[in-house]
C-alpha cells in the first residue's frame, strides 16, 4: 500500500474576516512548493522548511546485507535521557524566553511530563481485566489481553502515549477543522476538506460496521481517552504548548470511531492520481499546439512491462470462489462525497495535506513481492513490502503487536506488523498464519464530470436538477467563524468551487463531446469517486488480523472497497497469492483519462465490477509475484481496470533480481530492497556518449563511461547523470510548459512515465521537444543533449567542486525528516528540536530503493520506503522490519528518530513474534489494571 505529503499550499493566506456564503476557488499556487521546499503563505504549518544539500551521515554503499548486520549499540538509556534534557531544556528555555520571559525549571518540567510511563502499573479506566504492553529497545509495543475488547483498548492507550500529537493534528485535517488549532492561514484549506466531506462519510462508514469491529473501535477510542483523561497540554506532547500561543483555548476532544476510519479516506485520496491525471489530459491539448501533447502521453508497453496477473486463463490450482463476495453495486447517490483535503489546487491537488500526507504524482509508488517455497531456502513461502510515500517525523506507520493470551472466537487475535497512528489493528503484516502486503493499483476510481449549471440547478438528461445544498461552518482560532456552502450534484461534489484548475477545465479544457466554451457558460466541475460512496472497509482489516488461509484473505479482500490497491499473500501452508480488492467502476463508456460531460448521462456509473470478476492470482508457475504499481492486466483484460499504469522499471528489475538470486533467504530478499540500478540511466547514457561536449563538461562526462547505472551515495557518476536528467527536463519540457500557459501540476515529475517520454523522444531528433525556448540556437535532440550535459556540469562544479571525481549523489540526494506542523512552522528553537538533520541516500526515482526526488524542486528527497518488511513463512523470528522513524512521537524520546540510521543504510531490526522473543527483548514493561 503505499502512506505522507507534497508542500504546495493556496496561495490565499489572507485571514478571514467575514463569513462567506460562496467558496472562492483556491488561487493557483507557484510551482516551486513540494515536499521539502518553501511553502506558499499560509501554508499547513510545517510544509515549509527547505533542507540544505549537505550529506551529515552519506551511505557509502547499496550493497550491505541487512540482516548479518549487527546495530551499532544504542546508548545507554540513562545518559540519552540526560543529553535529552539538556537539549531540551535549552530550547524550551528559549522558547519561554521569546514568548513570555523566563520560568525556572520549565523546560524540565515540560520533558518529564511530555513523556509517558512506560514501566510499572497504572490503572486504566474501561478495561475488563489486565493488559500487558512490552516494549523492547526501539519501544515498539507488544501488547497482551485476555479479550478483543481489552486488547484494542490497551493498544488505543499506547498510541496516544506515543503518537497523541500526531494522530490529533491527521483527524483535523481530515475533518477540515485546522483552523481550529492553528488560525486563519488554514481557512481555505478547511474550506476544500469540508467541500469533500471525508468526515461526512467516515461518519457514515461507522454506522456500516458490523456490531464486532463497532465494539473495537469504541474499546480503542476508550484507551486513547483514558489517557487523555490524566494527561493535557506540555503532559501530552511538547508541541501543546506552543501550540497555545496561537490557539490559547484549544484543549483536544475526546477521540472517537470516525476519528480512526476518516484516515482511510485521507489515504485514499494520496494514493488516488487520476485526477491529475484527468486534468492534464484536458489542460495540455488546450495549451499547447495541436499534437504537442501526444509525446507526453506514451502508451503503455505491454511488450516491455510483465503485468502483475498475465493474460491467461485463471490458475486452475485456485480453491473454489469464495461465497463471500461483493455484489455489484448501484452507481453511488447523490449525497455530498468525500474526497480530500489534500486538494487546494492543481499543484496544491497534490497539496494541502502537504505537510501530513504526501505528494501525488507518476513517480510516487510502492513495492511487494512474494516468492514461493521453490525458490527460498526454507522450502516456505517470503514476502516483502515497502510502501513508498512522504517523509516526515514521526512517521506515518506505527509498529505493533496484539496478542490475545487466550485465542478463540472471542479472542482471535496473535498479529504483529504495521498500522497507522490512529487506527487499531494491523494493516499490513503477519499471524500466525498467514501474511499479507499492500501496493497502490493505479485504478480508475475517479471521474470528473462538467456539468451544466444555472442557478440552484443543473442538468441531467434534458432534466434541470436542483443542486444539494449543504451549509458548513468553519471554526477559526483567533478570528471569527467562517461560513462555506457546499454545492453537489449526482456526480459528487463541485470540486471547481474551491479549486481553480477544475474551473478552468470547465472554461476551455478539451473535453469530450463538449464544444469550446468559456467562462460565462456556467460548466462546473463535479467528481465521482468511489471512496466518496461510504462502505465497511474497516471490516476487512480485521478479518484480515483474523485470516488463516487464502479463502479467508479473499473474503476479506471482498469488503475491502476503498483504496484499490494491489493484495499479496503468502501463507505457513506454502502458498502464495495475489487478489484486487476494492471497487471499480462500471462506465457506460469513457476510460477515465479526461474529463467528461456530466449532463448527457452518456458517461455515468451503473455499478462496480463484482468481486470475483476482479484481477486474482493464486500459485502462478513462475513462483514469484511482484507488484510496483505496474500494470496489473494485459490488453486483452475484459474490464477496465486501470487507465494510466505506473511503468514497469521497479517490477521488471524485481522480478530480474529474484530470478538471478537462486534459492533466496531474508538477507537475499533485503538485498533486493536496496538495489539503485537506474533504467532511465541504461537509456540515456548511450545517447549521452555519442555526444560532444565543451571542454569543460569532458571530464563530468566521462564520468558515465563504464558506469553500472547504480546509484549509490556515494556514486560520482550518479550524481552526474541525475543532474542532466533535471536539466534536460528543464529545458526541453518544464520551460516550454511553463511558457504555454500550462499549471505546475502537469511538470515533469521526473518518474518513470518521464523516462518513458524521453525514450520515445530519443527517435525523433527533430521533435519541437527538442528546441530550447531559453536559447533558440539550441535546436534538434543531440543540441539539447549537448546544452543539458554542459549546464549540469557547471551547475555541479559551483555546488560540489571542480573535481567530478569527487562528486557525491548522496551530498545532493539529501533526506531531511521535519515534523510537519510546528517543526517546520513554529519558533526556530522548536523545528530544531522537533526536526532531524539531512542524511545522504542512494536510489532515487523508479529505482527500488526508491528515494524519489522531483527534478523541478531540487534533488531533495520527497517520498521514501516509509517501512520495510520481509516475513519468513517457515519461521517468523527470521523476519525483519524496520520504521523510517521511530515508535515515539515525543522529540525527547529515544525511540523518537533511532530507526532512521539503520533504515538509511538498509538494515533493519529483528521481529519478536512468539512471547519467548518478546520476552528476550523486552526493555520496559507496563502493566494495565481496570
Amino acid at each position: 500500500m503505499t502512506v505522507q505529503t507534497d508542500t504546495t499550499t493556496p496561495d490565499d493566506p489572507r485571514p478571514a474576516t467575514e463569513p462567506v456564503a460562496e467558496p472562492e476557488p483556491v488561487a493557483e499556487p507557484e510551482p516551486v512548493a513540494e515536499a521539502g521546499h518553501a511553502p506558499a503563505a499560509g501554508a499547513v504549518p510545517g510544509t515549509g522548511h527547505t533542507p540544505d544539500p549537505v550529506t551529515s551521515d552519506p551511505v557509502t554503499s547499496d550493497t550491505a546485507t541487512p540482516a548479518d548486520v549487527v546495530p551499532a549499540p544504542r546508548p545507554r538509556r540513562r545518559r540519552r535521557v540526560l543529553r535529552i534534557l539538556k537539549r531540551t531544556a535549552i530550547v524550551l528555555t528559549a522558547l519561554v524566553l521569546l514568548a513570555a520571559g523566563s520560568l525556572a525549571g520549565y523546560a524540565y518540567w515540560t520533558v518529564q511530563r511530555s513523556l509517558p510511563q512506560l514501566s510499572g502499573t497504572t490503572t486504566v479506566p474501561g478495561l475488563h481485566g489486565e493488559a500487558r504492553i512490552v516494549r523492547d529497545a526501539s519501544g515498539i509495543p507488544q501488547i497482551y489481553a485476555d479479550s478483543a475488547h481489552d486488547l484494542f483498548l490497551a493498544e488505543g492507550y499506547a498510541q496516544a502515549q506515543d503518537r497523541f500529537w500526531q494522530m490529533d493534528v491527521q483527524r483535523h485535517v481530515t475533518a477540515g477543522r485546522l483552523a481550529e488549532m492553528f488560525g486563519p492561514s488554514e481557512v481555505q484549506t478547511d474550506k476544500v476538506a469540508r467541500t469533500f466531506g471525508w468526515y461526512r462519510v467516515a461518519e457514515q462508514e461507522v454506522t456500516m460496521l458490523s456490531p464486532q469491529t463497532q465494539e473495537y473501535l469504541r474499546a480503542f477510542s476508550d484507551g486513547v481517552n483514558a489517557y487523555l483523561g490524566r494527561h493535557e497540554g506540555a503532559e501530552l506532547s511538547v508541541e501543546y504548548p506552543v501550540l497555545g500561543f496561537v490557539a490559547d483555548d484549544y484543549r483536544p476532544e475526546p477521540w472517537t470511531p470516525a476519528d480512526s476510519v476518516s484516515w482511510l479516506k485521507t489515504m485514499a485520496w494520496n494514493l488516488n492520481t487520476g485526477m491529475i491525471d484527468q486534468f492534464e489530459h484536458a489542460m495540455l491539448p488546450a495549451d499547447l499546439p495541436d499534437g504537442a501533447s501526444d509525446d507526453l502521453f506514451p502508451e503503455y508497453d505491454y511488450r516491455r512491462w510483465t503485468p502483475i496477473v498475465p493474460d491467461r486463463a485463471p490458475a486452475a490450482a485456485q480453491p473454489a470462489a469464495d461465497d463471500r463476495t461483493a455484489p455489484a453495486a448501484p452507481a453511488p447517490p447523490a449525497v455530498p462525497a468525500a474526497a480530500s483535503a489534500a486538494l487546494a489546487d492543481s499543484a496544491a491537488v497534490r497539496t494541502v495535506l502537504a505537510a501530513v500526507l504526501g505528494p501525488q504524482g507518476t513517480g510516487i509508488g510502492s513495492n511487494s513481492w512474494v516468492v514461493a517455497g521453490s525458490r527460498t531456502t526454507t522450502g516456505k513461502p517470503m514476502l516483502e513490502n515497502d510502501p513508498h510515500l512522504t517523509p516526515s517525523l514521526p512517521g506515518i506507520w506505527y509498529q505493533v503487536g496484539l496478542h490475545c493470551t487466550r485465542l478463540g472466537p472471542d479472542c482471535a487475535f496473535d498479529v504483529s506488523g504495521f498500522t497507522f497512528a490512529g487506527m487499531p489493528g494491523v494493516v499490513i503484516g503477519h499471524n500466525a498464519d498467514i501474511a499479507w502486503g499492500f501496493t497502490d493499483l493505479g485504478a480508475a476510481d475517479s471521474d470528473l464530470f462538467v456539468e451544466r449549471v444555472d442557478g440552484s440547478t443543473y442538468e441531467h438528461e434534458g432534466s434541470r436538477l436542483p443542486l444539494t445544498l449543504r451549509q458548513e461552518r468553519i471554526k477559526v482560532a483567533g478570528g471569527r467563524p467562517v461560513d462555506l456552502t457546499v454545492r453537489s450534484t449526482l456526480h459528487g461534489p463541485l470540486i471547481s468551487d474551491v479549486l481553480k484548475t477544475a474551473g478552468e477545465v470547465a472554461d476551455r479544457g478539451r473535453v469530450p463531446d463538449v464544444p469550446p466554451h468559456g467562462e460565462q457558460d456556467g460548466y462546473a466541475v463535479a467528481m465521482q469517486w468511489t471512496a466518496l460512496d461510504p462502505a465497511p472497509t474497516v471490516d476487512a482489516l480485521f478479518a484480515l488480523d483474523r485470516a488463516k488461509d487464502w479463502k479467508d484473505f479473499r473474503a476479506a479482500a471482498a469488503v475491502f472497497a476503498s483504496p484499490v490497491q494491489n493484495m499479496i499473500y503468502a501463507d505457513t501452508a506454502g502458498n502464495i497469492g495475489y487478489q484486487t480488492p476494492g471497487r471499480i467502476p462500471v462506465r457506460k463508456a469513457g476510460d477515465s483519462r479526461r474529463p467528461v460531460p456530466g449532463w448527457t448521462g452518456a458517461y455515468d456509473w451503473t455499478g462496480y465490477l463484482p468481486f470475483d470478476q476482479l484481477p486474482t492470482s493464486f500459485n502462478p508457475p513462475e513462483g514469484y509475484i511482484v507488484t510496483a504499481n505496474n500494470a496489473v492486466v494485459g490488453p486483452g483484460y475484459p474490464h477496465l481496470i486501470g487507465a494510466d499504469w505506473g511503468t514497469g522499471y521497479r517490477s521488471r528489475r524485481i522480478g530480474e533480481l529474484i530470478e538471478q538470486a537462486g534459492k533466496l533467504d531474508v538477507a537475499a530478499m533485503e538485498r533486493i530492497t536496496q538495489d539503485t540500478w537506474n533504467g532511465n540511466a541504461a537509456n540515456l547514457v548511450p545517447h549521452l556518449l555519442r555526444v560532444q561536449v565543451g571542454a569543460e563538461a569532458g571530464p563530468a562526462r566521462d564520468l558515465l563511461r563504464g558506469w553500472d547505472f547504480t546509484q549509490g551515495a556515494d556514486s560520482a557518476p550518479a550524481a552526474y547523470f541525475n543532474a542532466v536528467w533535471r536539466e534536460l527536463l528543464k529545458e526541453a519540457f518544464t520551460d516550454r510548459l511553463s511558457r504555454a500557459g500550462v499549471k505546475g501540476y502537469a511538470y515533469p515529475d521526473g518518474g518513470g512515465h518521464w523516462f518513458d517520454v524521453v525514450r520515445g523522444l530519443l527517435d525523433k531528433p527533430d521533435s519541437l521537444w527538442w528546441t530550447s525556448t531559453a536559447d533558440p540556437a539550441v535546436q534538434g535532440r543531440d543540441a539539447m543533449l549537448r546544452r543539458a550535459m554542459e549546464q549540469a556540469a557547471t551547475d555541479l562544479r559551483k555546488r560540489l567542486g571542480d573535481d567530478p571525481q569527487k562528486w557525491r549523489w548522496g551530498a545532493l540526494h539529501t533526506l531531511t525528516l521535519e515534523n510537519p506542523t510546528l517543526g517546520t512552522a513554529g519558533p526556530a528553537p522548536l523545528q530544531w528540536l522537533l526536526n532531524a538533520d539531512p542524511i545522504g541516500v542512494g536510489g532515487g526515482t523508479d529505482t527500488v530503493l526508491a528515494n524519489g526526488w522531483d527534478p523541478k524542486k531540487g534533488f531533495e528527497v520527497i517520498w521514501v520506503p516509509s517501512m520495510r518488511m520481509v516475513v519468513d513463512l517457515a519461521d517468523f523470528e527470521r523476519s525483519r522490519w524496520i520504521n523510517l522513524t521511530g515508535a515515539s512521537g515525543h522529540a525527547t524520546a529515544d525511540t523518537y528518530t533511532d530507526q532512521t540510521k539503520l533504515w538509511a543504510r538498509g538494515e533493519s531490526l529483528s521481529w519478536p513474534y512468539g512471547t519467548a522473543a518478546v520476552d528476550a527483548t523486552a526493555r520496559d514493561h507496563l502493566r494495565l489494571t481496570p
